[in-house]
Parts: structure tokens; C-alpha cells; sequence
């Protein structure tokens, strides 16, 4: 069965958010948006969706994404981009996006999970 663009799309919208980071309390305290994590893991969109290996690209974007989360209200506002968009993903995928920060030896402060609770996210 083939996937239509709009779908591949939406798709791979949602695992480049996967990827990263934190929820947001009120978004207006938060510098870092759903565009911001979109932009900075766009690069991981292919080995989330398709597998193969992970790109210095996609590396490199998970680490601005990383420096440009200073506050708690930042790291909470990509979780929460995260999570959302998790909750779209497949087992694989799933699996293939919590493996981008071990493989770039970056840190993520929270769990890449439709369950996760970003609120904890300090």
C-alpha cells in the first residue's frame, strides 16, 4: 500500500520533532516552538522514517537544538513538540528517533516517548 505525500510529509514532521526536546508552560515564556525543533531535526527525517545512518547534519541540528534550549520553559516546549508528535509514530520509528542523541553523543532531557511527562522536564 503506498503512502501519499501529505501523509509522508506529516509523517516526517512529526519524528523530526521526536527527536527532540521539551514541553511548554505557557508558550510565550518559551523561546523554542514546534518550527524551531522542526528545523533543527529536519536533517534526522529520513533515518527516523527509513533507517540507514544517522547524518552529521542531523547531528549537527540536534545539537543547536540542545544549546538553544536554555530554560526549563524551553526544554519543556520541545518535549511537548516531541510528544505530540510521537504519539504518530510507529514502534520502529519511535525506536529509530530515541537512538539520534546516543549516536550524535548528545543528551536529551527527557525521554523520546508519547508518555512522557513533560512537566518533569527541568
Amino acid at each position: 500500500m503506498a503512502t501519499s505525500p501529505r501523509m509522508l510529509s506529516k509523517k516526517l514532521l512529526s519524528f523530526i520533532l521526536i527527536i527532540y526536546m521539551v514541553v511548554a508552560p505557557p508558550p510565550a515564556k518559551a523561546a523554542v516552538t514546534c518550527s524551531t525543533v522542526y528545523d533543527g531535526v529536519h536533517p534526522c527525517l529520513s533515518y527516523v522514517l527509513f533507517g540507514g545512518s544517522v547524518s552529521t547534519d542531523c547531528c549537527n541540528g540536534l545539537e543547536s537544538l540542545i544549546v538553544a534550549a536554555t530554560t526549563t520553559a524551553d526544554r519543556q516546549s520541545a518535549c511537548s513538540c516531541v510528544k505530540s508528535l510521537a504519539s504518530h509514530a510507529t514502534d520502529e520509528e519511535l525506536s529509530r528517533a530515541a537512538s539520534i542523541p546516543g549516536q550524535c553523543g548528545a543528551s536529551v532531557p527527557f525521554e523520546i516517548s508519547p508518555n512522557v511527562d513533560c512537566s518533569k522536564v527541568k
